[in-house]
């Protein structure tokens, strides 16, 4: 096949394959396992395809590459005289390097930012290198309703990276990929000690059996959009270096800021429901007579109290560190309650009460409600869609002159209880998730 027939094939197959995703997303389901089997067939093909057009797409930047060269600029008796490897004598090793990183012919996320701006100031002419395997069609590389140039999969992958790093909400709750846009969360609130779900009983000898069965809710969990969208400036666009670093570490950094954030505070309008606002909140009310903007070592231990731990727990406080000078002189008799890490050489952080303390922006500052947080992460449902469909619509695109960049993410999430729990003994109820009340003085 010639590299026209190979690349008409590449848009067949992914039409081919969003065509199966929209029909089970207007019939409100999951991909059947024959659709996923014909995806992932379509998605085989669609990598065996672009090889081939690659491969084609090198041999002819090596033909331009040899038409347009002036010839051997050194004595060929004189090997010493040729230029070192990296220099621009080497191009086309580097490019082949380049491919295998996942960059295609491009350097880096810099280098391809330059190839758009180039190409899209007027009377220019597009950059072959953005013509395949990334483009969009080609008959829509100016228009201003074109999706524009989408990103080689290295840059994507390194977004990925730098969405998923660190020890931010997002991390700690284990978020589950998902090609839907909405998916069923299955949600079990009962406990071993209440009146329904699983149940163990004693029995004499031949005593009729008690049956009791699982008590699970299906609630159905909407996929928000979330977007980064960029605008790049003509003298950024001339700094490849800097270029590559706003498109990866801030775009990366923004989403993954965004998202933690709509777990602890999401209202659940075109966003996921966070725990702060959701009825499964346990807050514990201030002392009496307590002091404005203050904690106190009785706030915390009951704190502690309020905690449902299951199996599975994973349990991490989340303060603002205006809180730290008050912790750090908080003891109950004698003994300090707060413990930094490795005598203060890993400081702050530590742990309070035997559990790890994490200093985060997503707490509320000193005396609000929130500025000291109990959380499980296990006690809230994530759904992320991650797919190959999801990763391609992230484009780089112009629009009316202006250059600018693009991502879309989807998530959602709720917590799995829809009330705090009743203990087996007791009135105070237990939840994943514990905050104290605002301390305005006066109890």
């Amino acid at each position: 096949m010639t590299l026209e027939q190979l690349l008409a094939r590449l848009q067949e197959i992914n039409t081919e394959s969003q065509a199966i995703v929209d029909k089970a997303k207007a019939e409100n389901r999951d991909l059947s396992d024959d659709e996923t089997k014909q995806i992932d067939a379509l998605d085989d093909e669609f990598t065996k395809v672009k090889g081939n057009a690659d491969r084609l797409e090198r041999i002819a930047q090596q033909r331009q590459h040899l038409d347009s060269s002036p010839g051997r600029q050194t004595d060929p008796t004189n090997p010493a005289s040729d230029p070192p490897r990296g220099s621009t004598g080497r191009v086309p090793g580097t490019a082949r390097d380049h491919e295998r990183e996942g960059w295609g012919p491009f350097a880096d996320a810099g280098d391809f930012g330059m190839a758009v701006y180039q190409s899209c100031l007027p009377g220019a002419t597009v950059d072959q290198r953005l013509t395949q395997p990334y483009a969009a069609d080609p008959t829509n590389f100016h228009s201003e309703s074109s999706d524009g140039y989408l990103i080689p999969p290295q840059m994507r992958q390194e977004i990925w990276e730098i969405v998923y790093s660190g020890n931010d909400l997002l991390n700690m709750v284990s978020p589950e990929p998902t090609q839907a846009n909405s998916v069923e969360m299955l949600a079990d609130e009962t406990t071993p000690w209440g009146a329904s779900g699983v149940k163990a009983y004693w029995r004499s000898e031949a005593q009729q059996m008690t049956a009791t069965k699982t008590s699970a809710d299906n609630r159905t969990v909407k996929l928000n959009e979330m977007y980064v969208f960029v605008e790049a400036s003509d003298e950024l666009l001339e700094d490849a270096p800097r270029l590559s670093n706003r498109l990866t570490n801030h775009a990366g950094r923004a989403i993954r800021w965004k998202s933690s954030d709509a777990i602890a505070y999401g209202d659940g309008v075109g966003k996921p429901l966070g725990y702060y606002d959701s009825a499964a909140l346990v807050t514990v009310a201030q002392e009496a007579e307590q002091e404005a903007d203050t904690i106190n070592a009785t706030n915390v231990v009951k704190m502690f109290s309020r905690l449902l731990v299951t199996d599975g727990s994973k349990p991490v406080w989340l303060a603002n560190s205006d809180i730290l000078p008050q912790l750090m002189v908080m003891t109950v008799g004698d003994t300090p309650i707060w413990t930094p890490p490795n005598g203060f050489a890993g400081a702050p952080g530590g742990f309070l009460l035997g559990i790890p303390i994490q200093f985060s922006q997503h707490a509320k500052t000193l005396g609000d409600k929130g500025d000291l947080q109990l959380i499980d992460p296990m006690g809230y449902y994530a759904a992320t869609k991650r797919t190959v469909q999801a990763a391609s619509s992230i484009h780089l695109y112009f629009d009316r002159g202006v250059t600018a960049f693009r991502w879309t993410f989807r998530m959602g999430g709720q917590p799995f209880l829809s009330a705090p729990v009743a203990p087996a003994h007791g009135t105070a109820t237990k939840s994943h998730f514990v905050v104290l009340e605002e301390r305005a003085g006066g109890g």
